[in-house]
């Protein structure tokens, strides 16, 4: 086994079982084993199990984020004051700089990455199981966790037409389902995977960070990202596919209720939210980074101050007489 092959055994077993898990329990309610809807709502269970797994690290995501934002004009500042300056003391200045301000606000911008890069191992793990599904069968072996026998019942398994296991680069243009499906699936991962992104920087981004140059990557990162697994795709198995759609589809919706009802202060989705519970008479939420002790306590000191200021003119009164 190389070396890329040994790291990646854990999560191939890992992927494995927990699929074969979903399927087990799913064959005892009474669903067909050889079916394969049975297998896509496993892969649906796997991607379910994981990022439930990752909600953790989605909210230090969230926080990191957050963080990378409010830090833009100091970032732009740092950058306007090394403006120019390409010596090698200059650059190190600025870097060791830069580091100790992310330090000082606990934040840094690989934590955003997090989620993606957890994933990735898992996802390639999923890819070489469903991609190595023909060849185990063809061998008389199983892959990862999986027996031959369930190697044999997941190669003949097939939603609309088109087997789990085939790609649409790899045999799979012969078979008209396995074309329509690719097409639709890949479309459907592009898409959701550019209106997640798209709904951040409309509506959860501060004015300052969309004036900032970070800005500038994230649109980048708007349209090049949609474009690589857009492309990728025709290599995936419909099964990775599956996986790929739901996994996007979770962190739209997931996204989505970050963005309604937590979001990023100074945002318009932060605005949109004050107006909301205004409008029902509400008080304003304390998503500005407080706790919800110091939103209170900001909230008694201003009807404090609300009192004094009722209070002076009647001093003013006293003393005019």
């Amino acid at each position: 086994m190389d070396f890329i092959g040994t790291i990646m055994a854990p999560f191939k077993w890992l992927v494995s079982i927990i699929m074969i898990g979903f399927h087990d329990g799913l064959s005892a309610i009474g669903l067909p084993a050889a079916n394969g809807w049975t297998w896509t709502l496993s892969i649906i269970g796997l991607v379910l199990v994981i990022r439930a797994a990752l909600i953790p690290v989605f909210v230090k995501q969230i926080k990191a984020q957050r963080g990378m934002q409010l830090l833009q004009p100091d970032l732009k500042k740092l950058q306007d004051k090394y403006k120019g300056k390409t010596d090698q003391l200059s650059r190190q200045a600025m870097a060791q700089e830069q580091m100790a301000m992310y330090k000082k606000h606990g934040t840094n911008p690989f934590s955003a990455c997090l989620p993606m890069l957890i994933q990735m191992p898992f996802f390639f793990a999923l890819f070489q199981v469903l991609s190595g599904i023909s060849a185990a069968k063809d061998q008389g072996a199983g892959i990862g966790a999986m027996s031959h026998e369930q190697v044999v019942e997941f190669d003949a398994s097939s939603i609309f037409g088109a087997p789990l296991s085939a790609a649409l680069l790899h045999g799979g243009a012969t078979n008209v389902a396995v074309v329509v499906l690719s097409v639709v699936m890949i479309l459907a991962m592009t898409a959701s995977q550019f209106i997640t992104q798209k709904q951040i920087m409309a509506k959860n981004m501060s004015d300052e960070a969309m004036a900032s140059p970070f800005m500038r990557q994230q649109k980048m990162m708007l349209y090049i990202l949609p474009l690589v697994f857009g492309v990728g795709g025709i290599n995936f198995p419909i099964g990775v596919l599956i996986y790929w759609t739901t996994t996007n589809l979770w962190t739209m919706g997931q996204q989505f209720f970050v963005i309604r009802r937590m979001p990023t202060p100074g945002s318009p989705a932060a605005r949109a939210l004050a107006e909301r519970r205004a409008a029902r008479g509400l008080p304003a939420h304390p998503l500005t980074g407080a706790k919800k002790a110091d939103a209170e306590a900001e909230a008694a000191a201003a009807a404090i101050a609300t009192k004094s200021q009722r209070v002076q003119p009647q001093r003013k009164n006293r003393k005019r007489k």
